[in-house]
């Protein structure tokens, strides 16, 4: 693995057009100033409005430097909305925030994106530091650039590539997750051991006890390990125009997400995205089955592999067409045709343009039938 250790601080280095840092450690408050920067007069705080005592010190912290504005927001995915959007706008009006302005966001995947989102469209784009208090923050939303609001057509429909001024992954904000969200950010994580790092699978076979443990070691390393997919994948391919040498890009971070995204709209978002991305993930590699693409062997590893952190490798909350149809609208798409991520080996991703409707169909099935 790449990167700087010290202190108990490891620094993972996101290059490019806008380069910056993604720090992973212990009590990184205090590093806030420093990333934002010196011209900074005004900070407005988006934060999880659950998590607000956790917010208390993060606004602390920046107002000993700036002039903050705190703005909570609904929890979980029912902060991405225009309407949120719209209202985080205002405020911003407001308040007066010009261009050399800033904005931290505070808490999980959902915070992260509708955040990122905000920063990304004011006065079109203002410097934005992401703390993400989950794993599947720190592993997914908070690195890579990507920002979005849902919309009733699906998820993540509207919006843009906004790349953060930098992220700090405090560690010991895990202590205060939830079981069932611990377990859902690995969902992301043990994705990307299919996608790209095998090592992370070995780590979550051997170890699925630590890797449920908010202060281990192990689970330190797959959050860095995962960290450093994602980085190694969006330097290359910033904005999903595509790989080289029949990689594709981009787009394979998104591996498991077209099935998950449907599932997610249709259960209201009630299953956790980490959830839904394990059931999307087995889906696929059903689909890469059907295709002549993978053996039942790694269908099964996967199954197993995301079973040993707790999450769920089946769904059946939902007609075939129903699903099918939702599928449609995946970013993904190109006209009416399906594109899905599937692997042709382990960590050898490819594209599958148009996949027969019977395989859909049969890969569909299994899946109920794993529910």
């Amino acid at each position: 693995m790449t990167g700087i250790v010290g202190h108990s601080e490891t620094v993972l280095h996101v290059s490019g057009a806008s380069p910056y840092d993604v720090v992973i450690g212990h009590g990184l408050t205090s590093r806030l100033a420093t990333v934002l920067g010196p011209d900074v007069q005004r900070v407005a705080l988006l934060y999880a409005g659950g998590i607000g005592e956790l917010a208390q010190p993060v606004a602390d912290a920046l107002s000993e430097h700036y002039d903050v504005l705190a703005l909570g927001l609904p929890d979980g995915e029912q902060a991405k909305t225009a309407s949120v959007a719209n209202d985080c706008w205002e405020a911003l009006g407001a308040a007066g925030f010009t261009r050399s302005d800033a904005v931290v966001t505070f808490g999980g995947g959902a915070t992260t994106d509708l955040g990122g989102f905000v920063a990304a469209s004011w006065l079109r784009g203002v410097r934005v530091v992401h703390v993400p208090t989950t794993v599947l923050a720190m592993v997914d939303a908070a690195v890579g650039g990507k920002t979005g609001i849902n919309t009733g057509a699906g998820k993540n429909l509207v919006g843009a590539f906004h790349e953060p001024a930098g992220v700090l992954c405090d560690l010991g904000l895990l202590a205060s997750l939830p079981a069932a969200e611990l377990s859902a950010g690995l969902g992301e994580v043990v994705k990307c051991g299919f996608i790209a790092d095998p090592v992370i699978l070995d780590i979550v076979e051997q170890h699925p006890l630590a890797a449920l443990t908010h202060d281990s070691d192990l689970l330190r390393e797959l959050i860095q390990r995962a960290i450093q997919v994602k980085i190694d994948v969006v330097v290359d391919d910033l904005k999903e125009t595509g790989g080289v040498d029949g990689h594709p890009g981009r787009e394979v971070l998104n591996y498991g997400h077209t099935m998950a995204h449907a599932v997610e709209r249709f259960t209201d978002y009630q299953l956790r995205h980490g959830e839904a991305v394990a059931i999307g993930s087995v889906f696929v590699a059903e689909l890469a089955r059907l295709s002549g693409r993978i053996d039942e062997a790694l269908v099964e590893r996967h199954a197993a592999a995301f079973a040993k952190v707790g999450l769920p490798v089946g769904f059946a909350g939902a007609p075939y067409e129903d699903l099918r149809a939702a599928m449609a609208v995946d970013k993904k798409s190109r006209g009416s045709q399906l594109r899905f991520l599937v692997l042709e080996g382990l960590a050898v991703p490819r594209i599958l343009a148009g996949p027969d409707e019977e395989h859909l169909r049969a890969a569909y099935e299994c899946m109920v039938a794993r529910a």
